[in-house]
């Protein structure tokens, strides 16, 4: 599995800590952790999205692009209602992996629970290990001694 680098964007995580914003943007989405790992005959992603809305989250993939974007709204407070702290980051997160072609992209499935999305990639039947069978080359004579 080959994954879209920015070469910015660790900078940017720098960036974001340094000085306290990670919120993201439409226009410039925050980054997500990621585990990536093969299980099987597949491979799964798991995405921390804690307290993001499921509706909130979109997976979508085109030709070998998936793309998971969220986004974390905050809560509806009333006129009584006043801040302490808020550390939590909240807008939009965006994360893009270039899939390899043995990999099936028609049977993707993902899951959300407990603030984490699961992302499944199933690995397609030509790329699993197979036993190739030898045979007899047909001009070839048997030499009996």
């Amino acid at each position: 599995m080959l994954m879209r680098t920015d070469p910015f964007r660790e900078l940017d995580r720098f960036a974001q800590q340094f000085f306290g914003s990670t919120s993201g943007t439409w226009s410039r989405p925050a980054s997500m952790p990621m585990d990536a790992y093969r299980e099987g005959d597949e491979y799964v992603i798991a995405l921390d999205l804690p307290g993001v809305d499921p509706d909130a989250i979109d997976v979508n993939v085109e030709r070998n692009m998936l793309t998971v974007q969220a986004e974390r709204r905050p809560l509806s407070k009333t006129d009584e209602t006043h801040v302490e702290l808020s550390e939590r980051p909240l807008g939009v997160f965006s994360r893009q992996l270039v899939l390899a072609d043995t990999l099936d992209t028609e049977h993707i499935s993902a899951d959300y629970d407990a603030g984490v999305l699961t992302v499944r990639v199933p690995i397609t039947e030509r790329a699993k290990p197979r036993k190739i069978a030898i045979g007899a080359s047909p001009g070839r004579k048997e030499i009996r001694a």
